[in-house]
């Protein structure tokens, strides 16, 4: 369970119905294989003791008896087993019948949860045998707690507090694991028995994917399969794990056995504490009941995405991608109506940032019905400029229509080198930082004379790291790329060129994909880009990764390293992770007097590193812990 990971299991046994002593063999033969594969949460189908489809054997003493003695063999088998097990089973309690999920773990019945919504519509008939869970609190043998509210927590590890419910408890308004996470519950656990129709399947993962959102919970659902009556209905045994809207783990459809993966318990605390509007309640109508978990390091096996900014899947890519355009034109837009703007003035240099700003430009302006002639697009060769992409950067903008000035810095700049006495042979920060500083002079003051406003360009990767410069770069009246990180930026600029008709644009933006990230401000080398960024800086989409896990979950950097190893194995070696990793950590917190100045720019996701939003951060913090716990490992 370090740094909150936890194993958990969906397992769907293969049934016979009415057949106690087959089904416990069956529910121990997955309790040993979970086991083994490290689980320490496994939750069973509903009423997978008995089968849930016996009807009116469920008025049968001896069915009901025999269920609660494999009961009591389950629960003496798990004295030597580490973790905890729900199964579920009918249970007499008080002269009533209920359908039970009952909590098993180191030789002991630790609890019985009750169903409380009973289905008694169209295939369903509960209500007929079983009387609903609602306000009961009794005693089983005088020792076994059935109720409703029970929390189930790990000792030692009280981020681990497992609650409850039973199949159409799910379905109904008002489910009653909502009230379990407002308790304090960050893992629900859902036995039961959903039988497959048509449309049936997809609705089921959107509503498990919907609470464990909604609640920011993990959710284990454990379906009824293979072994159930087919009689009137066929039972799929479609099993589910999610995380926070997420689904971790699916089983295919008709299958039995486990369905394995790992919770973050860890990340639903930490998206708790920041979500100031995510509620509690009176927890003390909750029994706790305590349960031992032997200490381990989880091992993952669960898919880590290595560019978590950018949807791995396509269509979610591309509709992506066409939002976040919207987003930044919209913001522009705005700006554009507000201010009056004659024009907008951009820096355009035939890399990916200027090219987005340029693209989302063009888009504002077709959404005021403006001509985009009054797009001044600046080209300013200086001392780094390449053939490949000065011509790249005339070319877009004759192509979408803007209006393309140029101006060369390079007279400007070696006057300037002379007047604050700077060798123009050495290539340092001074020689760097020079040119990027005339340019936003030229870019500010064309603004001026074109009543207009200057665009920035940079985008939210750069800023994290500070790899701008301070007054240059850095400065603008609206930046619309402030909240893209630098492995969306390129995605966005591939879908431009996948879905704009102008072929001959198109060929000029795959061109601009092609060229490596630079801001050539050192003389080409045989005519080609001499200063590559992410050799100097480190890799974009390693400094993504780590910016992500910070700022959206406030994770350590031990566990962001953790999930990196996992991420890019076969891609980078652990050396080179953590190299990196404190190169990101120092320029982070060295370089936020950047992000305390920040022009406005528009928030596109659940990342940003405004000052007047997601980032209110001091200039002067101290990085000393993060880098120290690098240090250590």
């Amino acid at each position: 369970m370090k740094q909150g990971f936890v194993k958990v299991a969906a397992a769907t046994p293969k049934v016979v119905v009415a057949d106690v002593d087959h089904n416990v063999e069956r529910i121990k033969e997955l309790m040993d294989e979970s086991v083994k594969r490290g689980v320490k949460i496994t939750v069973f189908p509903e009423l997978c003791i008995t089968g849930y489809t016996c009807g009116e054997l469920f008025l049968q003493k001896t069915l009901l008896d025999r269920a609660f003695l494999g009961l009591k063999e389950l629960a003496e088998y798990t004295e030597n087993l580490d973790g905890i097990f729900f199964v579920g089973l009918p249970v007499v309690c008080n002269h009533k019948l209920y359908n039970a999920a009952a909590a098993i773990s180191r030789g002991e019945i630790l609890g019985m949860v009750p169903k409380t919504n009973l289905p008694n519509y169209s295939e369903f008939y509960e209500a007929r045998y079983f009387t609903s869970g609602e306000g009961v609190d009794f005693l089983i043998e005088d020792e076994i707690s059935l109720s409703r509210e029970l929390m189930f927590v790990a000792e030692g590890y009280e981020n681990i507090r497992i609650a409850v419910e039973i199949c159409e408890d799910l379905w109904v308004p008002n489910p009653p694991s909502i009230q379990h996470c407002l308790a304090g519950a960050t893992i629900i656990a859902n036995l039961s028995a959903s039988d497959a129709i048509t449309g049936k399947s997809a609705y089921r993962s959107e509503l498990v994917k919907g609470q464990s959102a909604r609640l920011n919970c993990g959710y284990i659902y454990a379906s009824a399969g293979e072994g159930e009556s087919t009689m009137d209905v066929v039972y799929s045994g479609e099993n589910l794990i999610a995380e926070n809207g997420n689904l971790l783990s699916k089983s295919e459809p008709f299958s039995t056995g486990l369905t394995v993966t790992e919770l973050d318990v860890e990340r639903m605390d930490t998206d708790r504490r920041r979500m100031n509007t995510y509620g509690s309640s009176d927890c003390e109508e909750y029994e706790t009941v305590y349960f031992e978990l032997e200490e381990d390091e989880t091992r993952l096996t669960r898919y880590i995405d290595n560019a978590p900014f950018v949807p791995s899947d396509v269509s979610d890519r591309r509709s992506r991608c066409e939002e976040i355009f919207n987003i930044q034109a919209e913001g522009l837009k705005k700006r554009l109506q507000h201010t009056k703007a004659q024009s907008v003035v951009i820096g355009i240099s035939g890399g990916l940032d200027s090219t987005l700003a340029l693209l989302v430009a063009a888009r504002a302006y077709d959404k005021l019905s403006m001509d985009r002639k009054d797009i001044i697009a600046v080209t300013m060769p200086g001392f780094g400029t390449t053939d490949r992409t000065y011509d790249n950067a005339c070319r877009m903008v004759k192509h979408l229509g803007a209006t393309l000035k140029e101006v060369s810095i390079k007279e400007a700049v070696m006057q300037h080198f002379k007047d604050i006495e700077h060798d123009e042979n050495v290539h340092d920060v001074t020689y760097e930082n020079c040119q990027a500083r005339e340019r936003t002079q030229i870019l500010m003051d064309m603004a001026n004379k074109y009543g207009g406003m200057v665009i920035g360009t940079g985008d939210m990767s750069e800023l994290a790291l500070g790899w701008a410069t301070y007054n240059g770069d850095h400065m603008s009246m609206y930046g619309v790329n402030v909240s893209v990180p630098k492995t969306l930026v390129r995605h966005l600029v591939q879908y431009y060129a996948d879905t704009c008709e102008n072929r001959e644009l198109q060929k000029v933006l795959l061109d601009v994909l092609d060229t490596p990230v630079s801001p050539e401000l050192l003389p080409p080398k045989d005519g080609k880009i001499a200063q590559k960024t992410e050799d100097i800086v480190g890799p974009y989409e390693l400094h993504d990764f780590v910016l992500y896990y910070l700022l959206r979950y406030g994770f350590c950097p031990s566990k962001i390293y953790r999930l990196a190893v996992v991420a890019f194995r076969g891609v980078y070696h652990r050396e080179t992770i953590l190299k990196w990793m404190k190169t990101f950590y120092r320029r982070f917190f060295a370089q936020q007097f950047k992000r305390s100045c920040l022009p406005d720019g528009p928030k596109v996701g659940s990342v940003a590193v405004s000052p007047r939003g997601d980032l209110r951060m001091p200039s002067d913090a101290s990085s000393a812990l993060w880098l120290k716990e690098l240090e250590d490992l």
